[in-house]
C-alpha cells in the first residue's frame, strides 16, 4: 500500500509541476508579446536575431531539403513506375514537401540547431547574472533579451521551411529527371496542375508560422528559467530539443486534421 501511496503522489506532484510550468510558460508569452513594440523598435536586435536563427540556420535546412527530395525521387519512382504513373513524380515529391516534411523536418531542424542555441545563450546570460545587471539598470531582460530572440525565431521558421521545400523539389527533380529519366515537362506540368496555393502553400507556410512560434517559445522560456549553473543550462538545452519535437508532432497532426480533412 505504501508503494502504491508513494507511486500516486509522485505522478500527482509531477503532474502539478507540468501545470505549474504550463501556466508560468503561458504567463510569460504573454509578457513577451506585450514586448513586441519594443522588439521592432530596437529593429536592428531583431534583424541580428533572424540572422542568428534563419541565415545560420540555412546551411542544415538546404542540404537536408536537398537529400529529403532526392529520397523521395527515387522511392516516388519506385511506387509509381509500378502503377505506370511516373509522370505523377513531380506532384508527389511537392506535395509531400510542401503540406508535410517541410514545414516538419525544417522545424525539427530548426529545434535542434536555432532552439538549443537561444535556450544556451540565453541560459549563460542568466548563470553569468547578466539578466540580474539588466534589472538593476532597469532594464526589462524581456523587452531587451527575449522579444527579439523571440521573434527573429518566428519570422525566420516560415521562410527557411520554404527553402527546404523549394531544395527538396529540385532533388526530386536532380533524381527522377536528370538521372532515372522522367520526362521533364511531365514533371512540372503535373506538379503545377496538382498543387493548390491555399490549400498546399498556404496551409504549410501556416504549418511553418506555428512550429516556429512553439520552437522559439519553448526555446527562450527554457532558457530563462533555466538553473543558473552548468548543469542547469545542459537540461534546459536538452528540454528545449525533446519538448520541441514532441510538440511539433502533436501540432502536425492537430494541424492536420483541420486543415486536409475535406481535401480530396
Amino acid at each position: 500500500m505504501n508503494a502504491i501511496a508513494n507511486l500516486l503522489r509522485s505522478i500527482g506532484a509531477r503532474a502539478i509541476d507540468g501545470v505549474w510550468r504550463l501556466g508560468f510558460a503561458t504567463r510569460f508569452l504573454l509578457a513577451t508579446l506585450s514586448h513586441t513594440p519594443s522588439a521592432f523598435r530596437r529593429l536592428s536586435l531583431t534583424v541580428r536575431e533572424v540572422y542568428f536563427s534563419g541565415v545560420l540556420s540555412l546551411t542544415i535546412i538546404v542540404v537536408s531539403g536537398l537529400f529529403v527530395g532526392m529520397v523521395l525521387g527515387l522511392q516516388g519512382y519506385d511506387t509509381l513506375v509500378r502503377f505506370g504513373a511516373t509522370e505523377a513524380l513531380g506532384v508527389l515529391v511537392a506535395l509531400s514537401l510542401v503540406r508535410e516534411l517541410g514545414p516538419v523536418v525544417a522545424a525539427l531542424l530548426f529545434a535542434s540547431r536555432a532552439g538549443s542555441a537561444i535556450t544556451a545563450e540565453i541560459g549563460l546570460m542568466k548563470a553569468t547574472e547578466q539578466l540580474d545587471a539588466m534589472d538593476m539598470m532597469a532594464i526589462d531582460p524581456v523587452a531587451r533579451v527575449v522579444a527579439p530572440r523571440f521573434w527573429g525565431g518566428v519570422l525566420s521558421m516560415p521562410l527557411l521551411a520554404a527553402m527546404f521545400s523549394a531544395t527538396g523539389i529540385l532533388g526530386g527533380y536532380l533524381v527522377g529527371v536528370v538521372l532515372i529519366g522522367v520526362d521533364s515537362g511531365q514533371f512540372w506540368s503535373q506538379m503545377q496542375n496538382s498543387v493548390d496555393f491555399r490549400a498546399d502553400i498556404v496551409n504549410g507556410v501556416i504549418k511553418s508560422a506555428v512550429f516556429g512560434l512553439a520552437v522559439t517559445w519553448i526555446a527562450v522560456f527554457e532558457g530563462y528559467e533555466a538553473p543558473p549553473t552548468a548543469e542547469g543550462v545542459s537540461r534546459a538545452t536538452t528540454r528545449t530539443v525533446v519538448t520541441s519535437a514532441l510538440v511539433i508532432l502533436a501540432l502536425d497532426f492537430i494541424l492536420t486534421a483541420f486543415m486536409f480533412r475535406g481535401i480530396g
